[in-house]
């Protein structure tokens, strides 16, 4: 083993070596040949041919290897705040034989990780942080919490050898700094070709490594809970992003925030039991290239062989945070600050949410009818206005041409119940009763069942709108009541962005968001750095704030486009309803935010099928 973790060590720090090569292929054939010039010419022409060659060069690889300690947000927690946690924490390291971090900090996610703060490739460390998810601490007894603790510190045992915690250190740096070596970086290849050659060399003994911080785990925590904490940490995980995307995300897009985040997570774990269950019998995701972990079963496995060897500290459950409650509440308003939305509790959140939701299916709607019809219909009056008149199923047809008879029917039928919903809603004649297990459901103030589909299929027949309008009228709902002028304006979904484009001429950055595309004016070439970041500031921020970080920006509603038609590759036509034209044609600086160019060929995809 120790062969193992020399030869680690030592290819860890073959990456300095190999980038002071590089340098030397660039700087030895320049000094040659300013060596066979004259004093004078050389002198004219050497400083500049230095920066050009050997300055470019020094600066790729400074920037291929410099990286920055990730610092996730969080609660720092002190001993005289959590003494339990941190006795635990003691315990875990003297079991490990290293030292204890220096800080532990409380952070939003389901993972456990203690990061330091390395130089030179992790070659030197420093200062020594513990980052909790407070979603474990939510979910987990204290055995379990004792097994990841243990095994995050147990990466930096010494029982490998004296340089294992620098193997692990450099492990670690390389797998951050690598896959961000960008691809027009002259010093990248040579960099990732070593990479390679890195990662054959230093597997085993990361698998060794990996393998001695489960034991530890083990001895600290026991066997049942390290291997516990295999099973269930990426259940926990996956619980996390299900409650971000399904519980969290419709209501934050809409611009509200509840008033306490962990709480409702901690209710989304006492309510999707049977969803905990399916989560942990899924076969574990393959390692990702640079995951030092070997795969999950190998791991179970040796753990499965301890037995009853390993040391067990069993004992009562003690409660490690005296109000975890409140620095859930503490957490929130750091990880997720409201930047100008409403904090509402969860009952009202998730009704806005789904309101909000349907408001914006509603206004897409809304507009193309009204175009087709040739006059405004705002409202689910205006709908059985038309359907009175007979005009419904002819508009109808031209929005959707060439589908069934029936399907067609289905369509406006489906498109009425959503209208009338909002009138139901709006009229104070209607709520939602919201599940922790389920979706939503619409029902009247006393909570008894509104049936408001069978209302919108009488009132899409002309011979039975007046019907349909009594009762109506009897349950308290107005099909003419529209949004309140206060009420929360939906938050456009964002799908992607790209920058550098030009829109009409100019340099423009384009965000695509559900409902239309934001312009922004570019930034010169100077900056261009700077555009994707700014993009994403602006994708970010509130609506009173993109002004500031983007002045001048225009939205192009999908309402307002009459015909869409991508010309060629990464090059757009759209005709705008008031006789305009806007060109969007890619330059070769253009880049995109994650999905930029896909969202905007579907966008103008979209567009061309519904125009």
């Amino acid at each position: 083993m120790q062969k193992r973790v020399w030869a680690s060590a030592a290819a860890l720090a073959g990456f300095l070596v190999a980038a002071a090569v590089q340098l030397a292929l660039v700087v030895v054939p320049v000094l040659v040949a300013l060596s066979a010039l004259s004093g004078a010419v050389a002198l004219r022409i050497g400083l500049p041919l230095c920066i050009a060659t050997v300055g470019v060069m020094a600066y790729a690889i400074w920037r291929a290897l410099h990286t920055r300690r990730p610092e996730p947000v969080g609660i720092p927690v002190s001993r005289t705040d959590a003494p339990a946690l941190w006795a635990l924490v003691d315990g875990a390291a003297a079991v490990a034989g290293t030292r204890a971090p220096d800080r532990v900090t409380i952070v939003a996610d389901a993972a456990a990780k203690v990061i330091e703060d390395a130089r030179l490739l992790g070659l030197v460390g420093g200062r020594r942080d513990l980052y909790l998810g407070l979603p474990l601490l939510q979910a987990w007894e204290t055995a379990q919490l004792k097994a990841v603790v243990a095994h995050e510190l147990g990466h930096f045992s010494p029982r490998l050898g004296r340089l294992a915690p620098m193997a692990y250190r450099g492990r670690v740096v390389v797998g951050r700094v690598v896959p961000r070596i960008s691809r027009r970086n002259p010093a990248g290849r040579g960099l990732r070709a070593y990479a390679s050659f890195y990662r054959r060399v230093d597997a085993p003994f990361s698998t060794a490594q990996e393998l001695l911080a489960d034991r530890i785990a083990a001895e600290y925590a026991g066997p049942a809970a390290a291997a516990g904490v295999l099973r269930d940490l990426p259940v926990l995980d996956g619980l996390v992003r299900v409650f971000h995307a399904q519980y969290l995300g419709p209501g934050w897009q809409a611009g509200h925030v509840p008033d306490d985040i962990f709480g409702g997570f901690l209710r989304v774990l006492a309510a999707r039991a049977e969803d905990v269950a399916v989560l942990r019998a899924r076969e574990a995701a393959p390692p990702s290239t640079w995951d030092t972990h070997p795969p999950r079963a190998d791991r179970l496995a040796a753990l499965a062989g301890l037995g009853d060897s390993a040391r067990t500290e069993a004992g009562p459950e003690e409660e490690l945070i005296p109000d975890l409650p409140g620095l859930g509440r503490a957490l929130q308003r750091v990880a997720f600050p409201p930047q100008g939305r409403t904090a509402v509790g969860w009952d009202e959140f998730f009704g806005a949410a789904r309101t909000v939701e349907m408001e914006r299916e509603a206004a897409a709607a809304l507009a193309t009818l009204s175009r087709v019809a040739g006059s405004p219909v705002a409202t689910a009056s205006d709908v059985l206005d038309l359907s009175a008149d007979g005009r419904l199923h002819k508009i109808a047809e031209s929005v959707f041409p060439g589908l069934p008879a029936d399907e067609t029917a289905a369509r406006i039928t489906e498109l009425l119940t959503l209208l009338l919903a909002l009138a139901a809603l709006r009229s104070r004649a209607a709520r939602w009763r919201h599940s922790w297990t389920g979706t939503a459901e619409l029902v009247a103030p006393d909570g008894a069942h509104l049936d408001l589909g069978g209302l919108a299929a009488l009132a899409v027949e002309p011979d039975t709108v007046a019907t349909a309008r009594e009762k109506l009228a009897a349950l308290g709902v107005d099909p003419a009541a529209g949004p309140a002028a206060d009420g929360a304006q939906p938050r456009p979904e964002v799908v992607g962005g790209v920058v550098n484009l030009v829109v009409e001429g100019a340099r423009t950055d384009v965000l695509v968001v559900d409902t239309g595309l934001f312009l922004v004016p570019g930034l010169p070439r100077s900056q261009n750095g700077s555009a994707k970041r700014r993009l994403a500031e602006f994708a970010a921020a509130d609506v009173p704030q993109r002004e500031a970080i983007a002045p001048q920006s225009r939205f192009v509603a999908y309402a307002d486009v009459v015909n869409a038609t991508q010309v060629k590759r990464r090059s757009w036509d759209l005709t705008l309803g008031d006789g305009g034209t806007l060109t969007v044609r890619g330059a070769l600086d253009s880049d995109e935010l994650p999905g930029g160019w896909a969202a905007l060929d579907e966008a103008v995809a979209f567009l061309s099928r519904t125009r």
